[in-house]
């Protein structure tokens, strides 16, 4: 399997990829947003010195109890961090062999006017929150180069679903994800430059979470990358009984070995120097993808 992007390649199986949370927001779920870009870079550069192989940055919260970020605001504290940040990395190196270097660089947006104004700022892939409503963002990146990373969810982002109820949730997902590549493609986005992400978390219950994370192998069908968004999410919480999401980190080490064990190739975390110590043990034991 190949992920392509704009000027290179990563080829599965492989160690999972660790792709490191970077938020240039202030109302981030787990407190660790910043609107100051010199923080979010070194943010950023410390992720990469812990091993991540790709840095999402996103500067509008997820959070469905937060207005939105006005288009041109977000454009704005994206393009601050995009444009400096490979001047940031230079002169590092990559802390081993199996990293992805330079790190992969992800703008965490949804809105196509967004999008389109990123692009050109050395984005190489798109994570779509947004579930892909319509084909313009697939129809920016195949012009670009770039990779989109589809993310299942219902409805327009920032807009609670709590009441949402699935009597099979894989099978929802299977099919929308089969619907989404297909709109994908028409658009001529490279089936390879795809990735898929089952949405932890968003119009979904405990259960429906618990039940992706046993069940994720269902998804090898589609014979696309898998993201898994693990970190210190509301289900960890729900099943601890921790309400701070500061506090999930050793279970979201839990949820990022059921991931790897069950076809991820790649997963979502705020704190990469464990997670690389997590998933290159599960290397070593043979766990890994």
């Amino acid at each position: 399997m190949i992920w392509r992007l704009p000027q290179r390649e990563i080829r599965f199986p492989r160690r999972p990829l660790l792709m490191g949370i970077v938020n240039v927001n202030d109302d981030s779920f787990s407190g660790d947003g910043t609107l100051d870009v010199d923080e979010a870079l070194a943010l950023a550069r410390s992720q990469a010195e812990a091993g991540a192989d790709v840095i999402d940055v996103g500067a509008e919260s997820a959070r469905t109890n937060r207005e939105a970020v006005a288009v041109e605001e977000e454009v704005r504290r994206l393009s601050e961090f995009l444009e400096r940040w490979p001047g940031e990395v230079a002169g590092y190196s990559p802390r081993d062999d199996a990293q992805v270097w330079p790190p992969v660089v992800s703008a965490n947006t949804w809105r196509p006017e967004v999008v389109e104004a990123v692009l050109p700022l050395g984005v190489e892939l798109i994570n779509d929150m947004g579930g892909l409503p319509d084909d313009r963002n697939a129809s920016l990146c195949a012009e670009s180069g770039a990779s989109l990373l589809i993310m299942h969810t219902i409805g327009p982002p920032k807009v609670p679903q709590f009441e949402q109820r699935w009597p099979d949730v894989m099978a929802a997902i299977e099919s929308f994800f089969e619907e989404k590549i297909t709109v994908a493609k028409a658009v001529g986005l490279e089936e390879e430059r795809i990735l898929l992400d089952p949405g932890i978390d968003f119009a979904k219950q405990r259960d429906d979470n618990l039940t992706v994370y046993r069940e994720l192998e269902r998804l090898a069908r589609f014979g696309r990358p898998l993201l898994v968004p693990v970190s210190r999410k509301t289900v960890i919480g729900e099943v601890l009984d921790l309400p701070l999401p500061a506090d999930r980190d050793a279970g979201t080490m839990a949820c990022i070995a059921a991931a790897v064990r069950r076809g991820a190739a790649m997963v979502r975390v705020h704190e990469v120097a464990a997670a690389w110590q997590g998933v290159k043990v599960l290397e070593g034991v043979g766990s890994g993808s």
